[in-house]
């Protein structure tokens, strides 16, 4: 299979992935603190791609990264720890469905990232479909919504995953920098994941949280292996597209996503939907159906 299809594959199957995660991690992180659910996911997701990585490089360590560690601790340090925290926090205030359309800006951020400091081409066709896309953030966001016991501060909750998506197109842009010279996406994923989850873990320490870990209920530890079992998907699936095409392209296609997160959404938490949202939802779709079909170049026309 060429690696453009298999590249747009990939990005397609962690929109869906995507898709039942934001909902189904609102509903698991309501009763959980933050902080030590995105630590404890992290970790473990971390020792499994370690694993990974190290049967693909037969265990010889000297082999087992291609890049300097600046490249990964970046990686971990936006990616995979501040991202996360200021993403499920966010998550605690606001809907489900305004975080998934939100965190689905991801490929303004993404695509301006890449334009700069990887020099992909980004054609006329694709600005279009970003102006669209923005259009239709600013009115999901502008689209206020009383607040209710499961988003209670939707405001606040709206613009921490802003902040945390923007750090996400910045970090992914950094993975892909990473890949192109060579390094493998399991190495990549490790990098983000477990040292990540070792920053978080150091948060959870200096807020006094450890407690939290250790109290965890049965249905809590379940749920929180389900959210992992689901992340771990979307990583693998996510940055292995990465790997194959450009990372402005594999981001706006992440836009499929916020469907599936809506419906779900109003679905499990009865959250409204309004008709400017649903407006500004079709705008971001629609973007996304015009990036399909554009083939990964960069500005020398690589």
């Amino acid at each position: 299979m060429r690696k453009e299809t298999s590249g747009t594959i990939l990005a397609l199957l962690t929109a869906v992935i995507s898709g039942f995660a934001i909902p189904v991690n609102k509903l698991f992180v309501v009763s959980l603190d933050p902080t030590v659910f995105t630590a404890v996911r992290a970790i473990i997701i971390g020792v499994m791609f370690l694993i990974l990585a190290s049967f693909q490089s037969k265990f010889d360590y000297k082999k087992f990264k291609q890049v300097p560690w600046k490249y990964l601790l970046a990686i971990a340090v936006i990616g995979g720890s501040f991202a996360f925290l200021l993403f499920f926090t966010g998550l605690q205030f606001t809907t489900a469905g305004r975080g998934a359309f939100l965190h689905k800006t991801l490929p303004l951020y993404a695509t301006l990232f890449a334009f700069i400091f990887l020099k992909e081409k980004v054609s006329r066709k694709q600005l279009y479909a970003m102006l669209a896309m923005l259009v239709g953030t600013a009115l999901i966001y502008f689209a206020s919504i009383p607040p209710a016991q499961l988003w209670s501060n939707p405001s606040l909750g709206d613009l921490l995953i802003i902040g945390a998506t923007i750090l996400w197109g910045l970090e992914n842009t950094i993975a892909r920098a990473a890949m192109l010279k060579k390094e493998s996406n399991l190495v990549v994923s490790f990098a983000r994941m477990f040292i990540g989850g070792v920053i978080l873990f150091g948060v959870v320490l200096l807020m006094g949280k450890l407690d939290i870990l250790f109290s965890l209920s049965l249905q809590q530890v379940s749920n929180l292996l389900i959210s992992t079992a689901i992340l771990f998907g979307y990583v693998l699936c996510w940055y292995w597209s990465v790997r194959l095409i450009n990372v402005s392209k594999a981001s706006t296609l992440l836009l499929l996503a916020p469907v599936i997160s809506l419906v779900l959404g109003t679905w499990i938490f009865g959250e409204p939907v309004l008709g400017v949202q649903l407006l500004g939802s079709a705008l971001i779709l629609a973007g996304a159906y015009f990036v399909v079909g554009i083939k990964s170049r960069m500005a020398t026309g690589v």
